[in-house]
């Protein structure tokens, strides 16, 4: 039976009260108790009707979310790499910090013991790059800067760029030291 949309309203409203407003595939499977034609024809119903934006495959934003922040991208990139380990690094990490002097408008690096890859979303470019760190050393190279993704400590993020191959010719060393 397909979700109503005064029940599908209900639902989302309450996860976003929640601070939730980002979702994969199987999070609405679960939410709406639907699959397969059925759960398609209720997504189909509530992209076009704006209620849910399909931000990249397979993840889906609550458009009418209040508790939106100025975070989006990494919500998206959060839940594509859920149940791994993933932080902000490389290019994005450095030049928050002022050692790269380029800022990547429509890029977010991400590290992640989950798969690489790179994925266009509606909010810019999400580029994962593996790392085979465990647990312990991740948590070691990051802080938590209250965002949904943690984010590598100055000496994690040049690391990770050498350790990738990236090109660190960009990187003032001295703005990186005083980072």
């Amino acid at each position: 039976m397909l979700v109503k949309r005064n029940q599908a309203m209900q639902t989302l409203a309450h996860w976003d009260r929640q601070g939730r407003f980002v979702y994969t595939l199987a999070d609405l499977r679960k939410l709406f108790s639907e699959d397969g034609v059925t759960l398609q024809a209720t997504l189909r119903r509530l992209k076009g009707e704006g209620t849910l934006d399909q931000v990249t495959r397979g993840v889906y934003l609550y458009t009418f979310a209040h508790s939106q922040d100025g975070f989006i991208i990494e919500h998206i990139a959060k839940a594509m790499r859920r149940g791994h380990y993933s932080y902000i690094s490389l290019e994005s990490a450095l030049s928050e910090y002022g050692a790269i002097s380029q800022i990547p408008i429509d890029r977010l690096t991400v590290m992640t013991t989950g798969r690489s890859g790179e994925y266009k979303t509606s909010f810019g470019t999400i580029e994962f790059t593996h790392t085979k760190r465990d647990a312990a050393q991740i948590l070691q190279g990051v802080c938590d800067q209250s965002r949904p993704l943690r984010f590598a400590k100055p000496a994690t993020a040049w690391r990770d760029l050498k350790r990738v191959g990236r090109n660190v010719h960009l990187v003032s060393l001295e703005a990186l030291e005083g980072a």
